[in-house]
C-alpha cells in the first residue's frame, strides 16, 4: 500500500477475502475434505484487509492543511481509532453470535463476508485513499528504512499488549469453565473493551506536553496496577469489575504506541509500520493464549492471569528502557511540507 497506494491493495483484498469466506461456507456444506477447508480459511486470512492500520495512515494527510492544530487533530483521530478498534473486538463476536442464533453459523459468516466486501471496498474507493499516495514522487527521496531499534521496541510493546489480551481471555475462560458457566467467558472478557473504549476517547484530552514515550510508561504502570487484582479473583462476580477497570489502561497504551510510531517513521513507510504493529498484537495474542492455556491446564485460572501481570510488568521495563535510550524525535515532515519542498 505504501508503494502502489491503498486503493488497489485494499480493494483486491476486500473482494478476495469476502469470496474466500463464502467459499469456506460452501465447502463446509459440500462436505469438502479438511485440506480444502484449511485452504479456503488460509486465503481468507491472508487477504484480510488491514483497514485499522491503513486508516491511521490517512489522518495526517487529511489534516495537513490545518497548521498548528494538526497535532491535536491527529491525536484526537488516533483516540477515536483506538476506541473503535476496542469496540470492534467487543461488538464483532457478539454480532456474529447473534447472527448464528438468528440465522445459522453459516449465515453469520456470510453476513460478515458481505460486510467485508461492501465496507472494505468503500474504504478502498474513498477519496482519502488517494491522499496517502499523492506525494509519492515528492517523497521518493525519503525511502530510508524504518525498521530501527526504536521502532522494534514499539513492536515489542504491541506484542506484550497482545499477550495481555490472550492471557486474560484464557484465564477468564478457565475461571468460567471451573464455575460451570463457560458460556459467560466471552461476555466477561468483552468488558475489557468497554473500559478501553471510554479511556481511548478520553486520551484526546491529554496535553501535548505529555509526550508519547512518557504516556507509554505511565499507562504500562497502569496495566500492572490494574491487572494485579486478577490474581485475587476467585469467581466471575469478582472478576467483572477487575476486567472492566483493566480496560482503562489498554486503549491509552495502544494509542500512545501507534502515535509514537506514526511520528517516528518516514511518511512514506507509515502504512507498513502501522500494519507491523497490528501484526505484532496478533502474534502476542497467540503467544499469550498458548502460554496461559498451558498454565491453566496445570494450575487453573491464577497461573493464566499471572501471564497477564508478567506481560504488563515487562511492558513497564520496556517503556523505561525506551524512555532512557530514545533520542528526541525529529520534526515530522508532513505531506504538505513535502509538496512545498517539491514545488520549491
Amino acid at each position: 500500500a505504501d508503494r502502489v497506494g491503498q486503493r488497489p491493495v485494499v480493494l483486491a483484498q476486500s473482494l478476495t477475502a469476502g469470496v474466500a469466506l463464502a467459499a469456506l461456507v460452501a465447502a463446509v456444506h459440500a462436505g469438502a475434505d479438511t485440506p480444502v477447508l484449511v485452504g479456503a480459511a488460509a486465503v481468507a486470512g491472508f487477504t484480510m484487509p488491514q483497514v485499522g492500520p491503513l486508516a491511521r495512515v490517512r489522518w495526517r494527510p487529511i489534516t495537513h492543511r490545518t497548521g498548528s492544530a494538526q497535532p491535536r487533530l491527529v491525536d484526537a483521530a488516533f483516540s477515536y481509532e483506538g476506541a473503535a478498534d476496542e469496540a470492534s473486538f467487543v461488538l464483532g463476536p457478539a454480532l456474529v453470535g447473534l447472527g448464528a442464533v438468528a440465522l445459522s453459523p453459516s449465515g453469520a459468516l456470510l453476513a460478515a463476508a458481505a460486510l467485508l466486501v461492501v465496507f472494505g471496498s468503500w474504504f478502498a474507493l474513498h477519496s482519502t485513499a488517494q491522499l496517502t499516495h499523492a506525494l509519492r514522487a515528492s517523497a521518493a527521496a525519503h525511502g530510508e528504512s524504518f525498521v530501527t531499534v526504536a521502532f522494534l521496541t514499539l513492536c515489542l510493546a504491541q506484542l506484550l499488549i497482545g499477550v495481555i489480551f490472550g492471557a486474560t481471555q484464557t484465564g477468564t475462560t478457565a475461571l468460567a469453565t471451573a464455575a460451570g458457566t463457560p458460556g459467560l467467558a466471552g461476555l466477561v472478557h468483552s468488558l475489557l473493551g468497554v473500559g478501553s473504549v471510554l479511556a481511548g476517547l478520553a486520551t484526546a484530552a491529554l496535553p501535548a506536553r505529555f509526550g508519547y514515550d512518557r504516556r507509554i510508561l505511565v499507562f504500562a504502570i497502569g496495566l500492572v496496577v490494574l491487572s494485579s487484582p486478577l490474581l485475587l479473583a476467585g469467581s466471575l462476580t469478582a472478576l467483572v469489575p477487575v476486567v472492566l477497570v483493566l480496560g482503562l489502561a489498554v486503549a491509552p497504551y495502544m494509542i500512545s504506541v501507534f502515535a509514537a510510531a506514526e511520528r517516528q517513521v518516514p511518511v512514506t513507510r507509515v502504512g507498513a509500520a502501522m500494519t507491523l504493529l497490528a501484526g505484532a498484537t496478533g502474534i502476542g495474542y497467540a503467544v499469550g493464549s498458548g502460554i496461559a492455556g498451558r498454565l491453566a491446564d496445570l494450575g487453573g485460572h491464577r497461573p493464566a492471569f499471572a501471564v497477564t501481570v508478567t506481560a504488563a510488568a515487562l511492558a513497564v521495563v520496556l517503556a523505561v528502557v525506551r524512555l532512557r535510550t530514545q533520542r528526541p524525535a525529529a520534526p515530522v515532515t508532513t505531506p504538505g511540507e513535502l509538496a512545498a519542498a517539491s514545488q520549491g
